[in-house]
């Protein structure tokens, strides 16, 4: 079996690399993954300049390829090009920081995992709930087991699989809960500050709502201690208003 393992910390993140050791006992794992960290892109893709690819080695070995773009770019150009041969699984992750509730629209973890479907392939986002320098073993342990259960289980065949660990040692985490996705949001601020030349520039932080989310989602879930399993898809659409919308606009002429 060949694995795609991608990221949007950086080839270089320690989650990626805990992936990687952990997911080659069980398939031939290639690696493509963004030079330089693309937090937060979400599903963007590069269309206005090439996309430059380099061998990335660490300590003398080649690591993988090192891509400058998006996390969605390393899924296409990966398994289009990089691949000597068919990718059956893409495993995105070892994020560093949960990606759950309204942060999954903005994850380029999760979304190198929908690029993955797109393309026909099945995928596993993982993401470890800490922003903090961490022991990504356990996550890595899950990520294998997770990937076994998509393997056996061709119902998944078409699907993204999000997942998020608590960061807590493993006798603490209370269990594993297949959960919706919550709605929960980061409560956003801005920190004004002026450089040197006295130009103002302003750093983005927030506060999670997570204590405000019901226990049977991603975010309040996860919050409690648990392991949360999110079945996800890329289409937007609210069908509980499709029905209302099409009476509203029969009922207007418009053009």
């Amino acid at each position: 079996m060949r694995f795609l393992l991608t990221n949007d910390d950086g080839i270089y993140a320690r989650g990626l690399s805990a992936l990687y050791e952990e997911l080659s006992a069980e398939a031939d794992c290639l690696v493509v993954a963004p030079e330089i960290e693309q937090s937060a892109v979400g599903h963007a893709i590069t269309i206005s300049r090439p996309l430059m690819v380099r061998r990335a080695t660490k300590n003398g070995k080649f690591l993988g390829y090192a891509v400058c773009g998006t996390p969605a770019d390393c899924v296409k150009i990966g398994i289009k090009e990089l691949s000597d041969k068919p990718v059956d699984l893409v495993v995105s992750g070892i994020n560093r920081g949960s990606n759950a509730g309204i942060n999954v629209i903005y994850s380029g973890t999760v979304s190198a995992a929908t690029e993955a479907v797109f393309m026909g392939i099945p995928a596993l986002a993982i993401s470890l709930d800490s922003h903090k320098e961490a022991d990504y073993t356990y996550a890595a342990q899950f990520a294998h087991k997770m990937v076994q259960v998509m393997m056996k289980n061709p119902e998944l065949n078409n699907s993204a699989i999000n997942v998020n660990v608590p960061a807590l040692p493993p006798e603490e985490i209370k269990g594993v809960v297949v959960v919706k996705q919550g709605k929960g949001n980061i409560m956003e601020s801005f920190e004004k500050r002026i450089d040197p030349r006295e130009n103002i520039y302003y750093w983005i932080s927030g506060e999670s709502q997570a204590g405000k989310e019901a226990k049977d989602t991603d975010v309040g879930a996860l919050a409690q201690g648990f392991i949360t399993i999110t079945p996800i898809q890329s289409d937007l659409t609210r069908y509980d208003l499709l029905d209302d919308l099409k009476k509203i606009m029969t009922k207007r002429s418009i053009i």
